[in-house]
């Protein structure tokens, strides 16, 4: 089985520094897709930029938690706070969409907001990921199965880090962490995948970045393609020319400049030619 690669910039539309890095490591770098915040302070900005930047696979970053709302707030109630943003509450408001009508509703209506406001933007509709990978959410994952015909969805995101492999990309180092952490994401992990490839979607085998986000600097960058393992892998990274203004910002200690430099270093450019790079709709979509 060949080596198929996807590189995803997240938070696109978030603010202009995310933005600027997107169109910069496409146009002179390895980044073949970007993930839209339709709600974010620069989405028309992202939009803009996007629509010259033909062969940039663009999705939509489906943002339910720790971003600004598509729907409005009082018609959320439960998932907002108290400035009327998705709150960052992955515990309780998953546990309402999870156990409650009205939340599930609430998602439901928000979820549909996102899409319409991808609509409007007249981008092709590349793939769909989830902001804190929160899409893996059962409830969740089920709307968005539930939403896929009528808006077009083929390809989504799986969060599916292998172990070793992404161990020694990092330079053998959190070996505990990591097979803690896909302990308790694997069932989620296999849910998502088996419901996707029912529904005849389109998805991702591996995904390099949860780990390590906001650290994925050239050198890991490096070592994360030489242990690529076969079939279709995703490097996930969160790229800006600054670090972005609050709220919503990434967390302040994440590296987000040397990961755009990172896409458009000499040498990761040549490593990934060993591996064929493209978009979801090139490598996974049904």
């Amino acid at each position: 089985m060949t080596r198929a690669l996807i590189v995803t910039a997240d938070d696109f539309g978030l603010s202009r520094e995310v933005n600027e890095a997107v169109e910069a490591s496409h146009a002179k770098g390895i980044l073949t897709c970007a993930s839209l915040v339709v709600a974010g302070g620069g989405a028309e900005d992202a939009i803009r930029r996007a629509k010259a930047l033909p062969t940039l696979g663009v999705g939509l970053h489906l943002a339910m938690l720790d971003a600004p709302a598509a729907a409005p707030a009082a018609e959320i109630p439960d998932l907002v706070d108290e400035r009327g943003a998705l709150a960052a509450k992955p515990v309780v408001n998953g546990m309402r969409i999870a156990l409650t009508r009205a939340g599930r509703e609430q998602a439901r209506r928000e979820m549909r907001a996102q899409f319409e406001a991808y609509r409007k933007s007249g981008l092709p509709l590349d793939h769909v990921d989830g902001h804190w990978h929160f899409h893996q959410h059962p409830t969740l994952t089920g709307l968005l199965i539930e939403m896929a015909a009528e808006y077009g969805v083929r390809a989504v995101r799986a969060p599916n880090e292998p172990v070793l492999a992404s161990w020694r990309a990092a330079g053998r180092k959190g070996l505990a962490g990591r097979a803690m952490t896909a302990a308790f994401h694997a069932p989620l992990w296999g849910s998502l995948r088996a419901r996707l490839k029912r529904a005849k979607i389109g998805v991702n085998d591996w995904f390099f970045g949860l780990n390590d986000g906001g650290h994925m600097d050239a050198a890991q960058m490096i070592r994360t393609i030489a242990n690529l393992p076969p079939g279709v892998s995703e490097i996930g990274l969160h790229p800006a020319s600054a670090h972005p203004p609050a709220p919503h910002a990434p967390p302040s200690h994440w590296r987000l400049v040397d990961e755009m430099a990172g896409l458009m270093d000499p040498a990761v450019i040549e490593a990934a030619r060993a591996v064929r790079l493209g978009r979801f709709s090139d490598l996974v979509a049904a």
